[in-house]
């Protein structure tokens, strides 16, 4: 009875639960950034680019058996990826404003002070 009770506290707590909604999100997301690059950005913006310089299958270089060509398609799709993930996280940066600090209250030196300064006000008025 120890072992299952000690199962169903690992595993329907909140943290494990919490990292489980993640990775399902996270999945989905990767599928929506991916699509975004190859249906989007690459026939619009890479496709035309490798056109002009000549490289339309990039993929297919090779020289002496060595397909580096792969290995340049991996990299262009990398950093194609990073790109549009860096802007999506800085415009979602920019609609979630941050939460600013609350100013912190006086110090026990401030708050000392304060009350000698009431204390010389009070001496002075009397």
């Amino acid at each position: 009875m120890g072992f299952v009770k000690d199962f169903k506290d690992f595993a329907f707590k909140g943290n494990v639960l919490d990292l489980a909604v993640g990775v399902i999100i996270g999945g989905a997301f990767g599928k929506i950034v991916s699509s975004l690059v190859e249906d989007v950005i690459t026939p619009l913006l890479l496709n035309p680019a490798l056109k002009a310089a000549g490289a339309e299958n990039i993929s297919k270089l090779s020289w002496n058996g060595v397909t580096y060509g792969n290995f340049l398609s991996a990299v262009i799709s990398f950093l194609c990826i990073a790109m549009v993930l860096f802007w999506i996280i800085k415009g979602a940066n920019k609609v979630v404003k941050k939460e600013e600090a609350a100013p912190a209250g006086p110090t026990a030196d401030q708050k000392l002070l304060a009350e000698i300064r009431d204390l010389l006000k009070s001496k002075n008025n009397i």
